[in-house]
């Protein structure tokens, strides 16, 4: 069954229903058996209910460079709220050209044009001509790189169809939304031998930088447990038919219950605990509270015969999620843009020598503190990342963190480096969009989390915490 813009609940589903068929809430209780004691069969594999791991069909990208290029051409598919304020960043980094931007809405390619040609650079290439046209610039033999910033529905053909031309491809959050999708683009970048990177900003915000690097110092012990959300009241913009392009972002919380948009916790907490390089996130179970807060809004707000008053709402306002983790590490995230709530991606991470907690950032480390009073964080900034260190106020939105992002992206590209994140991590970040609705339909049952690397995530290596 598929709703009006072609998207099937029960291919969300097919997969992930099966991984948690029959997995009782004690399979998250105990550390995950697979790295803490090699050869000991989990609550899951004793069920017979783990996820099953499709053979590969092509070499790794684990560690994979970009091929090395001077110049790094650029092809835009979306050019409204995000992709329309990146271009500025895009069009300020050295080593880049804009080749080709592309929106149905041709008003948005052109005024992304004239902001192009202002910058110096010859007139783009335009596509504009219906939902389909970004096929075609990913056809074109002069791009290095797609830039996708769309509605979510378009993010997995866009992908595919960069990478099938040969393009690396960064798409804004989340890569996809259904767990067959994020197993064809891993595939799909292993066979082309192309990136297929989801563009993370908050793991380049400069908290998250310097915790990492902390973390990696060791100053807070052997990691235990961390925290990520997406906590933003939307439902303005949700409503506004001038911020998003139709209500495709509001028409999602008639769609799945679960924890749409967990990349801006999921990701930073993933590289504190280096999943994907030494540890991996094995299951998800997910609770839901009801949906109200959309409905409550539209009553408030919207007129009578408006067309929201033909849609019902089922996404959760409030949706926690425990990530478990190989190691028995728990990761906690939520999710809420349906209600009045001030802005906080909670951002927290907890050892055996202290915690930090964010929003506002607050730390208590031993021995450094004592008496159970909160520290100052900022007498930490010796251990910013270089990227901060060398940027310490970039231009551009989310405190920097987008320009920073685009920055090493960019170098990365130009001096034929190993990307800081991959398809990997891209899939991991984003497996709870459809793993976090089954859960919730199966009465909080714990679901398998895929092994993307299938295997390789057991070796460490670099990451966002990269060298300079």
């Amino acid at each position: 069954m598929s709703d009006d813009q072609g998207f099937s609940r029960r291919s969300v589903l097919r997969t992930a229903g099966v991984a948690g068929a029959g997995l009782g809430i004690g399979a998250l209780g105990g550390p995950g058996a697979e790295a803490a004691q090699p050869g000991a069969a989990s609550a899951a594999q004793e069920s017979g209910a783990i996820a099953k791991t499709p053979p590969r069909r092509g070499r790794t990208m684990i560690g994979v460079p970009f091929e090395e290029r001077g110049t790094v051409r650029v092809g835009m598919i979306g050019l409204g709220q995000r992709g329309g304020s990146m271009i500025d960043l895009f069009l300020a980094l050295e080593g880049v050209r804009v080749v080709a931007l592309c929106d149905p809405v041709r008003e948005k390619t052109e005024r992304a044009a004239k902001k192009v040609t202002d910058a110096g650079q010859p007139a783009p290439a335009l596509y504009a001509k219906g939902d389909h046209d970004f096929e075609k610039l990913c056809r074109r033999g002069d791009l290095d790189f797609v830039y996708v910033a769309t509605p979510w529905d378009w993010h997995f053909e866009m992908a595919k169809a960069a990478m099938k031309g040969g393009k690396h491809v960064g798409v804004e959050c989340p890569i996809a939304m259904e767990l067959d999708q994020l197993w064809e683009l891993v595939d799909l970048s292993e066979q082309t031998r192309k990136h297929c990177m989801q563009l993370e900003n908050c793991v380049y915000g400069r908290n998250e930088m310097r915790v990492l690097r902390m973390a990696h110092e060791g100053l807070f012990g052997d990691l235990l447990h961390s925290a990520g959300a997406y906590l933003h009241d939307l439902r303005g913009l949700m409503f506004d038919p001038d911020y998003y392009e139709g209500p495709w972002r509001r028409k999602w919380h008639t769609r799945l219950k679960g924890d749409l948009y967990p990349n801006h916790g999921f990701g930073p907490a993933a590289n504190y605990m280096d999943i994907n390089r030494g540890d991996r996130a094995v299951r998800i179970a997910t609770f839901g509270s009801p949906a109200l807060g959309l409905a409550a809004y539209r009553e408030e707000h919207m007129p009578p015969g408006h067309e929201s008053w033909k849609e019902t709402y089922i996404e959760s306002d409030m949706s926690i999620s425990l990530v478990q983790t190989a190691k028995g590490r728990v990761v906690r995230l939520e999710h809420d843009v349906s209600n009045p709530h001030p802005y906080s991606r909670l951002n927290i991470l907890g050892g055996t020598k202290g915690v930090f907690e964010d929003y506002p950032p607050r730390i208590y480390l031993e021995p450094d503190m004592s008496g159970d009073q909160w520290g100052d964080f900022d007498k930490y900034k010796s251990h910013d990342h270089w990227l901060w260190k060398e940027h310490a106020d970039p231009p551009g939105g989310h405190g920097g963190m987008d320009y920073i992002m685009l920055f090493r992206l960019v170098q990365c590209m130009r001096l034929g480096l190993v990307p800081d994140f991959d398809v990997y991590d891209a899939a991991t970040w984003t497996s709870p969009v459809p793993l976090s609705h089954a859960s919730i339909k199966a009465k909080g049952t714990p679901q398998e989390i895929p092994d993307f690397t299938r295997g390789l995530w057991r070796k460490k290596r670099p990451g966002v915490d990269s060298e300079k």
